[in-house]
């Protein structure tokens, strides 16, 4: 059985579909998605549409990233913030037009269903974006960080790989689980186009929102996947490249 991780798919459906075909799902498979489904492209239910129908066939986790939590939230009570609309809210929105009440209470199950975090049996952490607590995810006092926190990356990468786990200096956050899978910043920040590693923590947002792909990661082999850039899928939006 092989496990992926997928990153942040901002509603690039035929990102989506493209990685899937490349991985050549088996039914044996297992996926944890780390978040951020919507915002962004312009098919963002069609993607919670999709990912309904895909865990029917095969193994899935969904964790909950901050877009997430705003698509929720507009579903739930019809309000969106001006935040969440000037960073693809408005795109959002308008890929639910035709869509029924019954489905979009479907669509809201299917957000309030998600995980903040996932531990899995060989002790690998995965979550949208990180956490603070020196004691583990247990002990988060904020469930925003799960979704917000941008610290664990960059502590991570800040890391010198000279610093041994014994040493008083090597941060606690980091000692309590075997690796760490997020996504929520992109590597093309960092000008990477693949998923990065620092330490033990992997980031799998490789930028689909923007001029990236979409990456998948299996977790065992480390062997990576990617589809080819979204904004060459959608040559007629601009994602969230505004």
């Amino acid at each position: 059985m092989r496990t992926f991780a997928v990153g942040d798919i901002h509603g690039g459906l035929k990102g989506l579909e493209q990685l899937l075909h490349r991985i050549q799902v088996s039914d044996t498979d297992r996926f944890v998605f780390l978040g951020d489904y919507v915002d962004g492209w312009s098919e963002s239910a069609q993607v919670i549409e999709y990912l309904i129908e895909f865990s029917k066939r095969c193994d899935c986790v969904f964790i909950k990233g901050n877009h997430d939590v705003w698509c929720e939230s507009w579903l739930r009570n019809g309000e969106g913030s001006s935040v969440w609309l000037h960073h693809g809210g408005k795109e959002t929105i308008d890929s639910y037009q035709g869509y029924t009440e019954a489905e979009k209470k479907a669509h809201l199950q299917f957000f309030e269903d998600m995980q903040y975090y996932h531990i899995d049996p060989k002790n690998r952490l995965f979550l949208h974006a990180g956490f603070t607590s020196m004691h583990g995810v247990e002990r988060e006092v904020h469930k925003e960080n799960f979704y917000f926190d941008r610290t664990l990356w960059e502590m991570a990468l800040a890391m010198s790989h000279l610093i041994k786990k014994e040493d008083i200096i090597y941060p606690q956050r980091l000692k309590h689980y075997q690796e760490i899978y997020i996504g929520h910043t992109p590597t093309i920040n960092y000008k990477q186009t693949e998923p990065m590693n620092a330490i033990n923590v992997w980031n799998v947002d490789t930028g689909a929102a923007f001029t990236g792909k979409l990456s998948a990661v299996d977790v065992d082999s480390k062997v990576i996947i990617q589809s080819e850039p979204l904004i060459e899928l959608y040559p007629n939006e601009k994602g969230r490249n505004k």
